[in-house]
């Protein structure tokens, strides 16, 4: 180091402390300037129309409570479920009925409610997974369940709220027959390699009457009543709506692509 002279220093002794701070302030990089390195303006995100009890305005409208006009028989022709008073109900065995568009990731709204009858034609009480059944399957093969569990004891995995024989409900916030209820889906498509193999399985979050009770669960397969479920390559397909033999209706039923 340099020898600094007497003179040196006695001239930085005399000089006031407020000139540093003065010097070293007008160095400082102001707080506004820094935050303009973690700001990001493009791409803007497209404006979304989202009043109250109306779908979104980029939301595809499934069912406008006249007609089946987007849904058909799943082996084609005419989807044959009764439609009147803005919704519509199964007609028993005349078989599932599903979209006429395929879909991936979604984003799905519907609406349902069961029967205030919960007597078979026998006059006894129907329980289990005979109080009035029915399903939501995403791309025909993963099923949300939808059943009468209102005080009507059944397996957990089988109850609505859950992702068939997969996922069990975090709860139970189903309302009395007749009245109706809502499902909010996520779902997630799986991803499948050219040759097949899965890459990424499904995925779903599901609010029912607008409580979670699917938190963004893994999908092990395709819904199946016996076995373990197993996936199958497949590209986008229809949303598809189960005939169980009950007359369940619905209403109110669109979709986003994400």
């Amino acid at each position: 180091m340099k020898n600094i002279k007497p003179l040196a220093f006695a001239i930085i002794a005399t000089l006031p402390l407020t000139s540093f701070a003065a010097s070293s302030s007008s160095s400082k990089i102001p707080d506004w300037k820094l935050a303009e390195a973690t700001e990001v303006w493009s791409p803007v995100p497209p404006v979304v129309t989202a009043n109250e009890n109306t779908p979104p305005s980029d939301a595809i409208v499934l069912f406008d409570g006249k007609s089946l006009s987007q849904w058909q028989a799943v082996e084609g022709g005419d989807a044959k479920w009764s439609v009147q008073n803005g919704s519509f109900t199964v007609v028993p065995k005349t078989g599932d009925i599903k979209t006429k568009e395929s879909f991936c990731d979604v984003q799905l709204h519907v609406e349902w409610a069961t029967p205030t009858k919960v007597t078979g034609d026998d006059g006894k009480e129907l329980t289990s997974q005979a109080r009035n059944n029915s399903g939501i399957f995403l791309q025909e093969q993963y099923e949300v369940q939808v059943l009468d569990s209102y005080n009507n004891k059944t397996y957990s995995n089988g109850q609505a709220g859950s992702i068939y024989k997969q996922h069990i409900p975090l709860v139970n916030p189903t309302r009395a027959p007749g009245v109706w209820q809502t499902y909010d889906i996520i779902f997630t498509a799986p991803k499948f390699s050219d040759d097949k193999k899965l890459i990424s399985p499904s995925r779903a979050t599901v609010l029912l009457n607008g409580v979670l009770v699917q938190n963004n669960v893994e999908i092990q397969g395709a819904t199946g009543w016996i076995g373990k479920p197993v996936y199958t390559a497949h590209g986008c397909a229809p949303l598809r709506l189960q005939d169980h033999g009950n007359p369940v209706s619905f209403r109110n039923i669109w979709i986003r692509k994400l």
